[in-house]
């Protein structure tokens, strides 16, 4: 049986939870928290894993939730997941190219794109890059950040676009956030 194309809605969920799922590889992978903090877990067919914290967990789901809002409006170029080190030195970016080529009425984001990828397609496609992500440390070498490691997400926005509402809950999030640290 042949799989119909996604919808708009469905790939920009996609991309949302792959960044979620980025997002917490990444922090595991490049030791920004310990190890003891992170729980395996199985997403597109490979290994991944997830924060245990609560706080944490919290800040990111905020993070992914303002992306879906921005990409379910069109207005996302790039996240960007940026490690750093003392004073707040970035030393790695992770960027994420997801702007949307396609641009569709409204009323439409619920139709299938002719063109686009199939869910089967999107996810071996995803699969893929998270292999690729699990394997960084052997291509970068390990990070010593010695316990004053943190990171960042930026949303960045298309030239022309300004931030949707859910922005406020982003500096809401970051502030909780800073407050348990």
């Amino acid at each position: 049986m042949e799989e119909n194309p996604l919808t708009f809605n469905q790939t920009a969920l996609g991309i949302s939870e792959f960044i979620e799922v980025a997002i917490h590889t990444i922090l595991y992978v490049r030791h920004v928290y310990p190890a003891e903090l992170f729980v395996r877990r199985k997403k597109y067919d490979t290994p991944v894993f997830q924060s245990r914290h609560p706080a944490l967990n919290e800040y990111i789901s905020g993070v992914v939730r303002a992306v879906a809002d921005e990409l379910a409006v069109g207005n996302v170029e790039k996240v960007v997941v940026l490690i750093k080190g003392k004073d707040d030195v970035a030393l790695e970016r992770y960027i994420f190219a997801v702007q949307n080529v396609i641009q569709v009425e409204a009323y439409n984001k619920d139709t299938s794109v002719q063109g686009a990828m199939t869910p089967s397609a999107l996810g071996q496609y995803l699969r893929a890059f998270m292999v690729k992500l699990s394997m960084m440390e052997n291509q970068l070498g390990q990070l010593s950040l010695g316990g004053d490691g943190s990171f960042a997400v930026i949303i960045e926005l298309q030239d022309d676009k300004v931030p949707s509402i859910s922005q406020g809950k982003v500096e809401a999030l970051r502030a909780a956030l800073d407050s348990t640290t």
